[in-house]
């Protein structure tokens, strides 16, 4: 007769096996290992994950076009640049320079970028170069007083008064263009290198200036600007050539 196993024995024994190394119980019928593997699932191919969207990309040129376009007056424009976001210039500049002068006169000055002066002020050509501009127009009985209205490509000051990047320019253009349609004058002084590539899309002041370009269906006159005649006073004679030539355009209506 057989003794049966009471529960302690029994776990005694099974603690027993499991330290010798045992990892299954024997069961009644034996089992191939090898259908088991064979009779289990493969694992499936995981999906690859889809990368997360990329952010839509902004095109600061396009969006500074389709501000511009909505600008109705030169207040709506200066509160439209105030606003846009996309120029990093805005980070760095004390005020937005904007213009300066009459508005609906027959001539308007673009000017390149503010300076340290202009940055201080908010107001186009207030420094040295701006006094030089206003004793060039009085020379030909202008004043933006009376009759001149003044802006700049860049309303901001880049840092150190480097030149501005062609991207800024690009950015700016849009803005500038609606600047001139509102401001709607006879005739368009570019002065310098930055100005003639916004208006014209040319660079080359030396060869440029002295002869009359158009930009968005006005008559442009590049010249030299003020600052560059302050360091090469030679080229004085130039520019008073310029103003004679834009003042007899002004005569002949």
């Amino acid at each position: 007769m057989e003794s049966a196993l009471d529960y302690h024995s029994a776990r005694a024994l099974l603690a027993w096996q499991i330290e010798l190394g045992a990892t299954d119980a024997i069961c009644d019928a034996p089992v191939n290992r090898y259908e088991l593997e064979a009779r289990q699932p493969k694992p499936t191919a995981r999906q690859a994950e889809a990368p997360p969207p990329k952010p839509k990309e902004v095109d600061p040129v396009e969006v500074a076009r389709d501000i511009a376009r909505g600008v109705r007056d030169l207040a709506g424009l200066k509160t439209a640049l105030a606003q846009f976001e996309h120029c990093d210039l805005r980070k760095g500049a004390r005020n937005l320079v904007f213009s300066d002068g009459k508005p609906g006169a027959r001539v308007m000055v673009i000017g390149e970028a503010p300076g340290r002066d202009e940055d201080l002020e908010g107001r186009p050509f207030v420094g040295r170069a701006g006094q030089l501009l206003d004793r060039m127009l009085a020379a030909i009985g202008l004043s933006r007083q009376d009759n001149v209205y003044i802006t700049n490509v860049l309303p901001w000051r880049p840092p150190q008064n480097r030149d501005p990047l062609p991207a800024e320019i690009a950015m700016m253009t849009p803005f500038l263009e609606r600047h001139v349609a509102l401001a709607n004058p006879d005739i368009l002084i570019a002065m310098g290198n930055i100005s003639c590539d916004a208006l014209m899309g040319k660079r080359g002041i030396t060869r440029l200036r002295g002869t009359w370009g158009e930009a968005w269906g006005k008559p442009v006159m590049p010249m030299f600007h003020p600052a560059y005649l302050l360091r090469q006073p030679l080229q004085k004679r130039a520019a008073w050539s310029d103003l004679l030539d834009i003042k007899s355009r002004l005569d002949a209506g």
